[in-house]
C-alpha cells in the first residue's frame, strides 16, 4: 500500500461494502452524517441549557463553542475512522501535538506577519495605536482553535484525504480547495474573488501542508494562528468578520491590494505569498515522489 494512503478497501470486503461503506464518496457521506447526528442535537442542547448564549460573556461563548467543536467534530472523526476504516488515527496522534502543533502555530504567525510586512512596505498598512483591552483569549479559543479544529478536520481530514485516496492528489487539491473557498461565500463582505482567493491561498496551501506532514495538528495549528494573527494581533477583518485587534491599524489602498472589508485573505499579496509557498511545497512533494495516483491507476500497477 502507498504509505501516503491511510486506508485502502480490504481485499476480502464484499461488493456491497466496497460501494456503501468503503468507497471514498460513501465515507465522506458517512462522516458528514456522523458530524451532523452528533453536532446538531449537541448545539441545541447547549442552547436549551443556556450555555454560551447571547447573554454570556465572550469568553464563555467561545469556551462552549470550542468544547462543542471538539466533541462534535474531532472526537466524532476519531471514533468514525476507528469504526469505518478500522485503523489507528495517525493524523491525530497525540505524540505529534507538541511538535507539529507548535510548528503549525509558528508557521501561521510568520505567514500573516510576512503579508502584513509587505503591505506595510507598500504603504497600505499603518499602526495607529495599541488596544490593550483586546479580547485576545476568546478570539484564540473561538476564531482560532475552534475554527481550526472544525475546518481542518472537515476539509483536510475528510474531504482532501479521502478524495486523494480515491482520485489522487491533483484532483483532491482542486476539489478540497474549491469547496473550502465556496464555504466562505456566505461570510460577511464576501465576493467571488475573496472565495477564489481563499481557495488558492489557503485551500491549496493547507492541503499541501497536510499532504507532506500527514498531521491534522499541523494544519489546525497553522489555521488557528493564521486567524488569530490576522485579526487579534494585526487588526484585519478575518474572512469578512470584523475583529478588534491588539494593533489598531489604518489600512489604505484598493481592496484588490489590501483585501478590504473581507480581510487580508482577499488581497493579491496574500494570494501571491501563499501561492509561492504552495509551489515550493508541491516541488518537495514531487521530488519526494509522494504524489498519489488515482486508485484505479494504483490497482492496475499492483496487478501488473
Amino acid at each position: 500500500m502507498n504509505e501516503m494512503v491511510a486506508f485502502t478497501t480490504p481485499a476480502s470486503a464484499p461488493a456491497w461494502k466496497r460501494w456503501l461503506i468503503f468507497s471514498p464518496l460513501a465515507r465522506i457521506v458517512i462522516y458528514a452524517a456522523c458530524f451532523f447526528a452528533v453536532g446538531y442535537p449537541l448545539f441545541h442542547l447547549a442552547t436549551a441549557l443556556h450555555l454560551g448564549g447571547k447573554d454570556a460573556s465572550p469568553l464563555e461563548r467561545n469556551v462552549v463553542g470550542l468544547v462543542l467543536e471538539f466533541i462534535s467534530i474531532l472526537l466524532v472523526y476519531i471514533v468514525a475512522v476507528r469504526l469505518v476504516e478500522r485503523r489507528r488515527v495517525s493524523e491525530l496522534a497525540l505524540r505529534q501535538l507538541p511538535t507539529y502543533g507548535i510548528a503549525g502555530l509558528i508557521a501561521g504567525f510568520l505567514l500573516l506577519s510576512t503579508m502584513t510586512l509587505l503591505l506595510w512596505l507598500m504603504g497600505s498598512y499603518h499602526v495607529l495605536s495599541v488596544n490593550p483591552d483586546a479580547a485576545w483569549l476568546p478570539a484564540l479559543l473561538g476564531m482560532g482553535i475552534a475554527t481550526g479544529i472544525a475546518e481542518e478536520t472537515l476539509f483536510r481530514g475528510v474531504l482532501y484525504r479521502i478524495s486523494e485516496e480515491g482520485l489522487g492528489t491533483w484532483a483532491a487539491l482542486a476539489i478540497s480547495a474549491l469547496f473550502f473557498g465556496g464555504a466562505h461565500l456566505n461570510n460577511p463582505n464576501a465576493t467571488l474573488w475573496s472565495a477564489l482567493a481563499i481557495a488558492i491561498e489557503a485551500g491549496i496551501l493547507l492541503a499541501l501542508v497536510f499532504h507532506l506532514t500527514r498531521s491534522l495538528w499541523m494544519v489546525i495549528g497553522l489555521h488557528a494562528a493564521w486567524n488569530f494573527s490576522e485579526g487579534t494581533i494585526y487588526g484585519f477583518a478575518v474572512s469578512g468578520f470584523d475583529v478588534k485587534g491588539i494593533i489598531v491599524p489604518s489600512i489604505i489602498g484598493s481592496d484588490w491590494v489590501t483585501g478590504g472589508k473581507f480581510g487580508v485573505e482577499g488581497s493579491v499579496v496574500a494570494v501571491g505569498v501563499s501561492a509561492g509557498i504552495s509551489a515550493v511545497l508541491l516541488a518537495i512533494a514531487i521530488r519526494r515522489k509522494t504524489i498519489v495516483a488515482p486508485s484505479w491507476v494504483r490497482k492496475r500497477k499492483a496487478l501488473s
